[in-house]
């Protein structure tokens, strides 16, 4: 269910949302939000079988524009983005929530990681986000704001996290240089670190559930946080409120990332 909020506070403002697998998706927790404040949206699928359960949601979000997006398919990012032109003329935020690794990639040590897994792991996690900004810049011709998504596995070393957190290092150094060059042209580019959420993509990591347990036991706030909870915030870093932040490394995670 799409949150009530009377304040329309993104009324006007067109994004496009990257990553909604299933309603538990940190993107629809950010899609969800971005409606709720009054934003239009574009929504993407991964392929034909995510389709199933992505169309339903869009329906909910009342999206003019519903596309498949692969990152891994030659010209469909392009695509889409031709679209958002052809339809919109503009754009004023991006959310990019994906990331991949193979599996064998994933559960191995950061020491044994093939070149094929290591390459594929850092296209998908990192140089999309990079390659997104690229495409968005010239449609954000009234300034917008980029965000992705990280994991505080990033800075610090987390059991079964491995490959990932090397291309999350990545991605959020992307973050820092992008904010820096897209700076003057009033594009704001952020980094979202939620704590750890029961996510499909989650699934993938070994002994998870010890690691949500860990999490609320640790956090100051000794609660787990919701997609809900990502998408109320990463939706104000949207607002012109919040023009001056920029370059950020956000989390949203009870304070977990400050307790040793």
């Amino acid at each position: 269910m799409i949150p009530v909020v009377k304040a329309k506070l993104l009324e006007g403002k067109r994004g496009l949302i990257v990553g909604i697998a299933n309603d538990h998706s940190i993107a629809w927790g950010c899609a969800k939000a971005f409606r709720a404040l009054g934003a239009e949206l574009a929504v993407t699928y991964l392929n034909d079988k995510a389709k199933r359960f992505v169309e339903p949601l869009a329906g909910e979000l009342e999206v003019p524009i519903f596309l498949p997006l692969d990152v891994g398919v030659p010209g469909q990012m392009e695509a889409v983005f031709e679209r958002i032109e052809q339809d919109w003329g503009k754009l004023d935020f991006v959310v990019h929530s994906i990331a991949f690794s193979p599996k064998d990639t994933l559960q191995g040590r950061v020491v044994d990681v093939p070149r094929d897994g290591f390459l594929t792991t850092m296209d998908v996690s990192c140089w999309s986000f990079i390659r997104m900004a690229h495409l968005a810049e010239p449609l954000m011709k009234d300034g917008g704001t980029l965000f992705t998504m990280t994991y505080y596995g990033s800075q610090m070393v987390v059991e079964n996290y491995n490959i990932m957190g090397v291309a999350k290092a990545a991605l959020e150094s992307a973050v820092r240089y992008l904010a820096a060059e897209l700076g003057p042209k009033g594009i704001r580019v952020h980094a979202i670190s939620p704590g750890p959420l029961a996510t499909r993509a989650a699934s993938g990591i070994p002994e998870f559930d010890e690691l949500l347990d860990k999490a609320k036991e640790k956090a100051p706030v000794r609660s787990l946080v919701s997609i809900d909870d990502v998408g109320m915030a990463t939706a104000f870093l949207a607002h012109d409120a919040a023009r001056l932040i920029t370059g950020e490394t956000l989390y949203i995670d009870g304070g977990y990332h400050i307790i040793d």
